[in-house]
């Protein structure tokens, strides 16, 4: 059966007023739609957990900092409600643009120390974005649980911080990242790829896993970066923003995996930005 749509707030408090009351356990799944297996696996994860589960989807300019891709982002919201009909959501929030910025808004959340690097580096304003909206969709829908995966390691982080700091009474999830059977990992923006570049577009994974080897091995990370940025440019991509190797707790710059660590890459291939991040 398919979860009613809600596009205003005073809808959402009336629906999510008793659950309240009852001492439910409300779980959120954020998304901008577009939904693909990584999505839908997040709402399988809800449902296990909490009594209501509530997805939003919502496009969220503020985290766009370059308005065609904005444009350009996938919007399926019939066939989104059509995918999540079998997982029997109690609700899906897709709030009108007003309900979310009103012509009077004027509040920024802002994270810093792990919005200085790598996306927040290369999209300037985009984790203040996601931070302000996020923290608009856990109180709009009076989350006890919110799911995120962990492809976007880096705004799971931002988002666990946020949180913390703002004392939210939400426990923040990170679910694995769910990958194609050629190992791309699962994305919206997948769908922009043309046939040639969505077969090429598993190198990127393939490339962080050699360099996750010769770690292991002991060779010197610099040097495994260099080839595989040098492979990845034969194969057709037209150039990586990072390829990093960091720490997994604060997204410190680490020579070696001495302590737990994770590989991050963005990269473009046929005009599309690829990203990822693989445990070290």
């Amino acid at each position: 059966m398919s979860a009613p749509i809600l596009r205003r707030l005073d809808d959402l408090r009336h629906m999510t007023a008793p659950w309240i009351r009852a001492g439910e356990r409300i779980g959120v799944v954020p998304t901008m739609g577009a939904l693909h297996d990584g999505h839908l696996s997040l709402v399988a994860a809800a449902k296990a957990a909490c009594d209501r589960v509530i997805v939003t989807i919502f496009v969220n300019p503020k985290q766009f900092n370059n308005s065609a891709d904005l444009a350009n982002y996938p919007r399926t919201e019939r066939e989104d409600a059509r995918k999540l009909a079998r997982f029997g959501v109690d609700a899906l929030w897709v709030p009108d643009g007003d309900q979310m910025y009103p012509a009077s808004f004027a509040t920024t959340v802002s994270v810093a120390g792990l919005t200085d690097v790598m996306e927040g580096a290369f999209r300037p304003g985009h984790f203040d974005g996601v931070a302000t909206v996020v923290t608009k969709l856990f109180t709009q829908t009076s989350a006890t649980d919110a799911f995120f995966g962990e492809k976007d390691y880096q705004q799971l982080l931002v988002v666990r911080r946020m949180a913390a700091d703002l004392d939210l009474p939400v426990t923040v999830h990170g679910c694995p990242t769910i990958r194609d059977i050629d190992g791309l990992a699962l994305s919206s923006r997948n769908l922009l790829l043309s046939d040639r570049a969505r077969t090429l577009a598993p190198r990127l994974h393939e490339e962080m896993e050699v360099i996750a080897l010769g770690l292991r091995e002991g060779r010197a990370f610099d040097d495994l970066r260099e080839a595989a940025l040098a492979r990845l440019d034969r194969a057709g991509f037209t150039g990586a923003d990072y390829l990093d190797l960091r720490a997994q707790d604060d997204l410190g710059t680490i020579a070696a995996p001495d302590r737990p660590a994770r590989l991050f890459a963005a990269a473009w291939l046929a005009g599309v930005r690829l990203i990822d991040n693989i445990a070290v």
